[in-house]
C-alpha cells in the first residue's frame, strides 16, 4: 500500500470569522443559528461555538483585531491522535515548519485543556494557517490552558 504524504484527513472540524461586534455576534449564531457555546473567552475577545454535538466541529468568533497568529483565513483538519502526534516529523519531512498553538516552532502538539484536542499548526504557501486536530479523550480542563502533549501526557 502507498504511503499517504500526510495524516489521514476524516473532515474539516474548524473555521474562524472575524466579527466587529463579538455579543451580538455570539447571539446571533446561538440563537438564529443554533449553535451552542463552546467556550467565552472576554478578555481576548473570542467566543466558540460547537457545530453538531460537543467535540465534532466548532466556528471560532473573534473581534476585530484580537485573533491570535494574524488569523487571515484558518482551516482545522479532523485527524486520528496517532497521527497528529507524528504530525510535526512528517510536516519537517516535507519542508514545513510546524507551529504549537502560540506560532512557536514546536516538536509536539499543542493542548487545549478546555476541548481537550491536541493540535498541531503550520501554514500553506500563501500564510494560511492550518490545523491538524484531534479530540481526546476524557473530560475538559480548561484550568490547564493550553500547554504541551508532553506536559498533558505527563
Amino acid at each position: 500500500m502507498e504511503k499517504r504524504p500526510g495524516p489521514r484527513i476524516d473532515g474539516l472540524f474548524e473555521t474562524h470569522l472575524t466579527v466587529s461586534d463579538l455579543e451580538r455576534s455570539v447571539a446571533f449564531y446561538r440563537d438564529v443559528v443554533g449553535l451552542p457555546v463552546a467556550y467565552e473567552i472576554p478578555e481576548r475577545g473570542a467566543a466558540f461555538m460547537w457545530v453538531g454535538a460537543p467535540g465534532e466541529a466548532m466556528l471560532g468568533l473573534w473581534s476585530i483585531g484580537s485573533s491570535p497568529i494574524g488569523l487571515d483565513l484558518h482551516l482545522a483538519f479532523s485527524c486520528p491522535l496517532d497521527d497528529v502526534l507524528d504530525a510535526c516529523a512528517r510536516l519537517r519531512s516535507r519542508g514545513v515548519t510546524p507551529l504549537s498553538f502560540f506560532a512557536t516552532e514546536t516538536d509536539e502538539p499543542s493542548v487545549i485543556g478546555w476541548m481537550p484536542a491536541a493540535a498541531v499548526y503550520f501554514r500553506d504557501p500563501d500564510g494560511h494557517l492550518l490545523e491538524y486536530l484531534a479530540m481526546l479523550e476524557g473530560e475538559p480542563e480548561p484550568e490547564r490552558g493550553i500547554v504541551a502533549w508532553s506536559e498533558w501526557a505527563g
